[in-house]
């Protein structure tokens, strides 16, 4: 870059939170930029507030309403001294309203223009200004269809039709969750395709005329229009369609005068491109275009900012990456948000890990479920997946259930590493990668751990032969009840010779193999290695029975929304959505668990509802 600056940041306030704002505070601690953190009260002790050098606590009606308070960040930058703020992705990334309110400021905007966020903001107008070649307007014959925000993005406020009569009610939920999530009910239908590949190109601009396009990513394997599995470059386009594209989203870029990181996407189906929208803002995946192009996304937009060109020409891209999106949800249970204390969270050094949360963070409902993103960069496409898929396999999570296990074994999956894959991935190989495949063995390691430490004559030894000593354990919605026994000779169980037990490390010789199992508790949770246990009491309280046919909420939410025309005496059938939860800022909705007649309606829209709450009973047919 040339050395040429308008203006040399000395602080930064990042606008957001979680992940993205520790990805920020990060390049700024190494380019030596002192540092600010907004929190909501809910993030009081949130990573970003810790690392940061200055933390400043926001007011907002709800803990996600705190990072949308565009008036209370300008202030708090004024406050704080920041002489720079930048927005992240996600709240007020894309909102040229806010991007103005910091120029006015006299603060340094670290993104693009606000008439370049303006032209983009609505996909509609976009798709009007860009000229590019689109999707086409929606018929009766393009069914499937698609309901889409206009404004924000990450899978928020869309939905798929493929009957005409579910369009209403698809139009009324997509514009709820887009007006909550971003503040613009908005809305637009386009034909949805089926099997089609996600690639979008990342680009970025200077003051000084220079646009970069830095190669493509592949982020086709997603869930509810979220993206799961990204890679860069994206693997088996033809190179003339790779050139199109990367031509394709300069001229974008260019057609609005943008400045900084932005990212063009595209739809890929039958060989052809078909633009989709411009993402006026940093991207959660760019990481893997960091990768391989061997740069810093953050430290160039800084650097931008501040004024300085580009080179004429790109770096050269080299190897390949790819990047994994760790959520806190039970993908077996329709990608069900999880909450809970994360109590430890490492990778193998070999790969690179993104996260907003450290060991003992709690994670609540009110935001993104996303924990963390992993990285892997290797020579090859190939080599990249399997050392991504045997560092996840490897990693240590402790704590809420995540999609960990789908994440590896879609990472090892025959259509994703032969590049077949399309954006309808999960709705076809969803049920083979969720299927649970707990170890055996685990329990058995689990019980071994907890007696290790009695008194070799108290705790359960007995002088003569008596009744084995019993543990029972949950895991992956099973009970197992395993048995061992105390003797002269130490601990002694059925099936496995125990070659080792402590506390932390159980060793078992099983058909002449020895295996290892770590164990760790957390009161009545279990983790032995990648298996998660919990301790039941030996003898349940027949109290604490739900009746058969009872509809729990999976997670604390609120109730946003009842079935049309239920209450009780209706009759349900299996599966048919009953109450819509709002949580993490999505909408899940609560299916009845059998076929019969609603007994009992607890739910009522505005309710605020924990884990287990009684939501309503199904007397089964």
């Amino acid at each position: 870059m040339t050395d040429v600056r308008d203006h040399l940041i000395g602080t930064v306030l990042v606008a957001n939170r979680g992940e993205i704002a520790c990805r920020v505070f990060r390049t700024c601690r190494e380019l030596g930029i002192r540092t600010v953190a907004v929190h909501s009260d809910a993030d009081a002790n949130a990573l970003h507030a810790r690392v940061a050098d200055t933390a400043v606590r926001l007011p907002g009606a709800t803990p996600a309403e705190t990072y949308l308070r565009g008036d209370l960040i300008v202030k708090a930058a004024l406050a704080t001294g920041a002489d720079a703020v930048h927005p992240g992705y996600g709240f007020l990334s894309e909102n040229a309203e806010f991007a103005r309110a910091v120029l006015d400021a006299g603060l340094v905007w670290i993104g693009p223009p606000p008439e370049a966020i303006e032209a983009m903001a609505s996909k509609t107008r976009a798709k009007e200004l860009m000229g590019l070649p689109l999707l086409g307007e929606p018929t009766e014959a393009d069914l499937p269809l698609l309901v889409k925000a206009a404004a924000g993005g990450g899978g928020r406020g869309m939905r798929i039709v493929r009957r005409l009569e579910e369009l209403s009610a698809a139009l009324e939920g997509a514009r709820a969750e887009a007006a909550s999530a971003f503040g613009d009910g908005e809305v637009f239908v386009e034909p949805y395709v089926e099997h089609g590949r996600h690639v979008e190109v990342q680009v970025l601009a200077d003051t000084h005329g220079t646009v970069w396009a830095l190669g493509t990513r592949d982020c086709s394997l997603q869930r509810r229009h979220q993206k799961v599995i990204e890679e860069a470059p994206a693997p088996g386009l033809p190179e003339a369609l790779t050139e199109e594209l990367c031509t394709l989203a300069v001229r974008a870029a260019r057609a609005v005068a943008y400045v900084g990181a932005g990212t063009v996407e595209f739809l890929v189906a039958d060989g052809k491109a078909h633009f989709l929208e411009m993402n006026t803002r940093l991207q959660v995946e760019h990481p893997v275009t960091e990768a391989v192009f061997d740069i810093d996304l953050v430290a160039l937009q800084i650097a931008v900012a501040e004024g300085r060109a580009l080179d004429t020409d790109p770096p050269r891209a080299r190897g390949h990456a790819v990047e994994a999106r760790l959520y806190a949800e039970d993908p077996a249970t329709d990608w069900t948000p999880q909450t809970g204390t994360l109590h430890r969270l490492t990778v193998p050094d070999s790969i690179r890990l993104d996260t907003g949360y450290d060991d003992g963070t709690e994670i609540g409902v009110h935001y993104d479920p996303l924990l963390a993103k992993a990285v892997a960069h290797a020579p090859t496409r190939a080599e990249a997946l399997r050392k991504l898929a045997g560092a996840l396999e490897r990693a240590t999570i402790h704590g809420p259930t995540t999609n960990r296990d789908l994440l590896v074994r879609s990472l090892r999956h025959e259509e994703f590493t032969s590049a077949a894959m399309t954006t309808s991935f999960y709705d076809h190989h969803l049920t083979d990668l969720t299927g649970s495949t707990p170890d055996p063995y685990a329990p058995l390691a689990a019980a071994l751990a907890d007696a290790h430490g009695r008194s070799r004559f108290g705790g359960g030894w007995r002088n003569v032969p008596s009744q084995p000593q019993l543990k029972r354990y949950e895991t992956a919605g099973e009970e197992i009840e395993v048995r061992y026994r105390h003797t002269r000779a130490g601990l002694e169980a059925d099936g496995a010779r125990i070659v080792h037990a402590d506390a932390a490390l159980v060793v078992l010789e099983v058909e002449g193999v020895q295996r290892k199992f770590e164990v760790t508790r957390y009161a009545d949770e279990v983790y032995v290695n990648a298996t998660r246990l919990r301790a039941l009491p030996r003898f349940s309280d027949p109290a604490t029975q739900l009746a058969p046919g009872s509809l729990v909420a999976p997670m604390p939410g609120t109730v946003v929304r009842i079935a049309e025309g239920l209450g009780e005496g209706a009759a349900v059938t299996a599966g048919q959505p009953l109450v819509w939860l709002e949580a993490m800022k999505m909408e899940h909705r609560i299916a009845a668990p059998v076929t019969g007649t609603l007994t009992t309606l607890h739910a009522a829209v505005g309710h605020q509802v924990t884990v287990g709450s009684l939501l309503a009973v199904v007397e089964p047919t």
